[in-house]
């Protein structure tokens, strides 16, 4: 298995960048020939958002359909991926950031009855109290 970071990703999914998307593609491919998997961790999912979202101004339903995508392949692996899962579905209606709805989420899993938070658009989120 290797590890991909956030510039690896962005590159492959957004293409503008011939060159760069040309080796993520062939790394990519070149892992999945071998039979091995491609793993990206949650931070690099987090980070992945806030480019997308921040830089490339890609509306939220299509990081969320980028996102699910790559869920749903056999050849990319992630951490905790239930986690991501609920990240994306709770964030699908709401109006908090996806980095918070991640935190909430990572937080249930590992037993938080409730994620303390200053955010007034997250403390709405069953998984926070406001702080």
């Amino acid at each position: 298995m290797l590890g991909i970071d956030t510039n690896v990703l962005v590159r492959f999914l957004v293409q503008d960048d011939a060159a760069q998307f040309e080796k993520a593609r062939k790394l990519i491919k070149r892992e999945v020939t071998a039979g091995r998997s491609v793993f990206v961790n949650q931070l690099v999912i987090m980070e992945t958002e806030w480019v997308l979202r921040s830089r490339y101004v890609v509306p939220k339903n299509q990081i969320i359909e980028a996102i699910s995508g790559l869920l749903d392949s056999n050849d990319v692996k992630f951490e905790d991926e239930p986690v991501i899962e609920e990240a994306l579905f709770t964030w699908k209606d709401s109006t908090a950031d996806f980095a918070d709805c991640l935190i909430g989420a990572k937080n249930r899993r590992i037993g938080c009855r409730a994620t303390a938070i200053f955010d007034s658009k997250a403390a709405k989120l069953a998984c926070f109290m406001a702080a």
